[in-house]
């Protein structure tokens, strides 16, 4: 239907955005309780990496099965 109306971009865009956004803001929340911090990452560098990555994964993770596939589904 969104493709025959011509409303499938603008919905898409918004979705990315709404996803984008709660990632960034989920991966700050993941950091932040599992004392992840500036002094980390000067202490070690590749731990502060390594644990940025996996908050990373984390988050998206759970943004694709709560946001993007509800829609999709």
């Amino acid at each position: 239907t969104l493709l025959t109306e011509e409303r499938l971009l603008t919905h898409l865009s918004v979705i990315n955005q709404e996803a984008r956004s709660q990632v960034e803001i989920m991966i700050k929340e993941l950091a932040n309780n599992r004392g992840i911090d500036e002094n980390r990452k000067a202490s070690n560098p590749l731990l502060w990496a390594q644990e940025m990555n996996n908050c990373k994964a984390t988050a998206e993770e759970i943004v694709l099965r709560e946001v993007v596939y509800p829609v999709i589904l």
